[in-house]
């Protein structure tokens, strides 16, 4: 593997980042460059150990939870600073060694260095704090509570909230069936890896231990014959140079593999040699496609993407069902616990057969064909055409007939399908990170399904929409926490929120 990075090693970089000041602070105990010994009492939704020093909040990038470290301090602010772990003083017992050669470099994974049942315990808990600590819920207690253990469809109030154990993976390794790859320039070279935990300065990856490895072997031929072409790398400092990202995906069930190239430009040099050189060496490809975004931004793909060679989708399937994913389709990362992820949201609908039920936030229709096995109808609304018009042809694809989906956004879609008499018993969402629109809350209180259920990737804003909900008479009754990204700090839940007067 290479050690090539834009910036050299973790362990002796300076971790002064943007924001750092080295000027104290009114109030504040501590100042930058500071050293100092702290026990470390909790973890960020990041991954950072949070310690206290006076009092005084500090994320500790690399501390755990009942540790003692020495950390110097790199940036502060009124209402907390960050520190780096110097020395480690006294170790947990869930401490163990990551097996990622360039795990203290990239900031791909946060959690490696924890052991893996422990992540799990820690995700559980992350929800249930942001439960009681943004939402104001009365939580049950974890003892005796097991992963086959269900509340049932009881929606009493003030009922405490059952939190299940996060359901993990047998084996957490090798999950990701899609890897989004920045390009970058160092000595001189084309590089391409991950970005450096909280930088734009890319590590040069050649393997990844959370990525397919089918995905490995794709990106490493295209870098190979993007050096080989000279093909140059965007510079993200002076926007010069055209290969931006390579995105790759990897279909589990079928073996299809997908390539995107993300240009800062129309114009690819040997684009036909590139082509025939990834066909060459990509067992599996069907789909070799371009994405051109010249904006200066993070925003990966650009607004015009066509097809270079091959198809423009690939096929794959979660639980027999079949999807045809394009370049800029979302599509789960984690197909086996994506399935679990399911099977808990139809749980939580309590889905006889009769029921309608709405799909906001449908995209291309993954949880709307899941749930019409079940319901007697599914509408799915989304805000983004090109998703609905892959829901439509996934309906297709799968002969399924009892769902209907709509562009538009959920809360004015909606209000139109009551007045043609559609009223829907389950409304399921699966919002973005920043979680449900204000509006699309209110619309969901005005219909007044029987249930809801919530899939959230993002426990805060979770934990705040489920106070609105319940200020508006419903009932968080259990929540199903899923580990789709185990060694990262992301956690996601399947909520089950019923009406209190049903």
């Amino acid at each position: 593997m290479s050690g090539r990075n834009s910036k050299g090693s973790r362990g002796g970089r300076d971790s002064r980042g943007k924001g750092s000041s080295s000027k104290a602070i009114s109030g504040v105990p501590v100042v930058t460059g500071q050293r100092f010994v702290c026990e470390i009492i909790g973890l960020t939704h990041e991954g950072e150990g949070v310690g206290r020093v006076e009092g005084y909040t500090l994320f500790v990038h690399g501390g755990l939870p009942g540790e003692k470290v020495q950390a110097e301090v790199v940036s502060i602010g009124k209402s907390f600073g960050r520190a780096r772990m110097t020395e480690l003083l006294a170790g947990s017992a869930a401490r163990q060694s990551a097996p990622c050669p360039i795990y203290d470099l990239c900031g791909g994974c946060q959690l490696q260095h924890l052991d893996y049942a422990e992540q799990l315990r820690w995700k559980r808990q992350h929800v249930v704090d942001n439960l009681m600590r943004i939402g104001k819920l009365s939580v049950a207690g974890e003892a005796g509570l097991k992963n086959t253990e269900r509340a049932g469809n009881s929606g009493n109030a003030g009922s405490p909230v059952i939190v299940h154990p996060t359901l993990g993976m047998s084996d957490p390794w090798r999950y990701r069936n899609k890897a989004q790859v920045p390009i970058g320039v160092a000595e001189g070279g084309l590089i391409g890896g991950f970005y450096e935990q909280g930088s734009n300065d890319i590590v040069e990856m050649d393997a990844c231990l959370i990525q397919q490895e089918e995905n490995e072997e794709t990106v490493r031929a295209v870098k190979d014959a993007a050096r080989l072409l000279d093909i140059s790398a965007y510079n993200r400092a002076t926007g010069r140079g055209l290969l931006r990202h390579v995105v790759v995906r990897h279909a589990q069930a079928t073996g299809q593999r997908m390539v995107v190239l993300v240009t800062n430009g129309i114009d690819i040099p040997h684009a036909q040699e590139l082509v025939s050189l990834i066909r060459k060496r990509v067992p599996g490809v069907v789909s070799i496609c371009q994405s051109i975004n010249t904006a200066q931004s993070p925003v990966v793909f650009g607004d015009e993407t066509r097809v270079l060679w091959g198809e423009e989708v690939i096929y794959d399937e979660i639980a027999g069902i079949q999807f045809a994913i394009s370049p800029r389709s979302f599509f789960q990362v984690n197909p086996e616990q994506t399935e679990r992820l399911y099977r808990s949201a139809v749980e939580y609908a309590g889905l006889t057969g009769e029921e309608t039920v709405v799909d906001a936030y449908c995209g291309i229709g993954t949880i709307s064909l899941f749930l019409a096995q079940y319901a007697q109808k599914v509408y799915g609304v989304e805000i983004v055409p090109e998703a609905i018009e892959d829901a439509r042809r996934n309906a297709l694809l799968n002969g399924v007939t009892n769902v209907e989906f709509a562009v538009g956004a959920a809360e004015v879609v909606m209000p139109r399908w009551q007045k043609e008499g559609i009223t829907p018993d389950v409304i399921v969402v699966d919002p973005p990170r920043k979680g449900c629109d204000g509006a699309l809350i209110a619309t969901m209180l005005e219909l007044r399904p029987a249930r809801i259920v919530y899939v959230s990737c993002n426990p805060s804003t979770l934990a705040r929409d489920l106070r609105l909900l319940e200020d508006g008479g419903y009932r968080t009754v259990e929540v199903q926490p899923v580990d789709m990204f185990p060694h990262t700090g992301h956690v996601e839940c399947v909520v089950g929120i019923q009406r209190i007067d049903t």
